[in-house]
């Protein structure tokens, strides 16, 4: 097989990987991840819209393009999992049961493919493909939050043809399309006061549009800027009520309340943000990288779903959001002429209320702490490991219910999520031509 029979081959694998893989319920901010299986995951993020070291900067700074040259093409993987427990407390309906739901995440794999095309030293062109938006778990059945939370997937892949220009020696400018197809499918089960749950689900795809601007000032050889703006993406869901097992008293009242055979918009925004970063070598081997960024989380627009079936109203109630920052800093440390090491550490605020996490959404505020290391085999190829360690810590929940369970409510829960952490494992391929 020739190099790029072999690079077509892995490119195809990471966009069928980016295309089936479910991003987990774990924050960058919110659910945007920058965890895509590139030397970001070991830097935290440090350094993200400034490093520009291979063709990844297509995602996180399209500016970045007329630092390389020739022809790249690199591909990130990436496993991760995640530890998420839920804890019954004091006031949850006993009603409900006692079933805390298990690890609603457990193990996923991601990761992403990027090329950069050199027209001449001044002007690239890019692609990128990655699914770094999106949560998804699933609970054990019968557990207490089955009303509000039983299965759910949120996830979006872009796809990113990208153009770079460098404006003179030290500013170059870049954009990237981003043309992200959106995928939810939403389950909770229904109370139907006798027998066993029946059930409800919300299903739809949905494309969606946004761009990436970029921008990269080089001061000199060793110290450069850069600065990512994220236009937001609307992922127009609408999805038909799906039912199960309905009981003939509660169908009835749910025709009677135009609710049966209703179509539900769940669209939701892929929030704008702004990143800025920082490299500055300080020596000959040592650098150290710095990021920090916004995103608006406050216009995210996710719904909760779930009814009471005495007194249906409506099938989804609008959840509260906050916008959040982020803050991290790294370092690269050439170790000898093969090795380059990384290591950065990083926070995101939380985008809920610790005190209202969603069950469905059981993410909030994130350390970051990353390790890795590139290898240099040959003046055309490298690769490189990350490992990325993320604890939330305790994120605690309070979903009140207004009518008693035995009277066809979704009940009281009242719990906590202990411990809350999340581990990737990366790996990372990067070619030159």
């Amino acid at each position: 097989m020739t190099k790029n029979d072999t690079q077509q081959t892995l490119l195809a694998t990471a966009l069928a990987g980016a295309l089936v893989s479910l991003s987990p319920a774990v924050s960058a901010g919110g659910i945007l991840l920058y965890e895509v299986g590139t030397a970001d995951v070991g830097l935290a993020a440090a350094g993200y819209a400034a490093r520009a070291q291979d063709a990844s900067t297509v995602l996180t700074n399209p500016a970045g393009m007329t630092r390389l040259s020739g022809n790249q093409t690199s591909l990130g993987a990436q496993v991760l999992h995640g530890d998420v427990g839920f804890s019954i407390g004091d006031g949850t309906s006993a009603a409900l049961g006692n079933k805390s739901g298990g690890n609603p995440v457990g193990w996923f794999p991601g990761g992403g493919a990027f090329y950069t095309h050199s027209l001449s030293p001044d002007l690239k062109l890019g692609f990128g493909v990655t699914g770094n938006f999106g949560s998804a778990t699933k609970y054990e059945d019968g557990w207490v939050g089955r009303y509000r939370a039983q299965e759910g997937k949120l996830l979006g892949v872009s796809l990113l043809p990208s153009v770079a220009t460098r404006i003179n020696e030290q500013l170059s400018l870049g954009a990237s399309l981003n043309l992200m197809y959106g995928m939810m499918d939403n389950k909770v089960a229904v109370n139907k006061i006798i027998g066993s749950d029946a059930s409800l689900t919300l299903k739809d795809n949905s494309w969606g549009a946004g761009a990436n601007l970029g921008l990269m000032y080089e001061v000199d050889a060793g110290r450069r800027f850069g600065l990512t703006y994220t236009s937001p993406v609307k992922l127009n869901f609408k999805a038909q009520a799906q039912w199960s097992d309905l009981a003939p008293g509660v169908r009835a009242l749910l025709n009677a309340r135009g609710l049966l055979d209703t179509q539900v918009d769940l669209g939701v925004t892929v929030p704008q943000g702004l990143m800025a970063s920082t490299y500055q070598q300080i020596a000959a081997d040592w650098a150290i990288l710095g990021s920090l960024g916004w995103q608006q989380w406050s216009k995210f627009g996710e719904a909760e779903i779930g009814i009471d079936s005495n007194n249906p109203v409506g099938l989804s109630t609008q959840l509260p959001f906050r916008d959040t920052w982020h803050l991290s800093v790294g370092t690269q440390y050439k170790w000898s002429n093969a090795w380059l090491l990384n290591a950065g550490i990083g926070y995101d605020s939380g985008f809920q209320r610790n005190g209202q996490i969603a069950l469905a959404l059981p993410v909030n505020a994130t350390w970051r702490f990353g390790v890795g290391g590139q290898k240099e085999e040959s003046s055309n190829f490298n690769w490189g490991w990350s490992l990325e360690y993320t604890p939330q810590g305790t994120l605690r929940s309070n979903a009140q219910g207004a009518v008693p369970v035995v009277l066809g409510g979704r009940g009281s829960v009242i719990g906590e999520y202990k411990k809350v952490n999340f581990i990737f494992l990366a790996m990372n391929f990067n070619w030159k031509s």
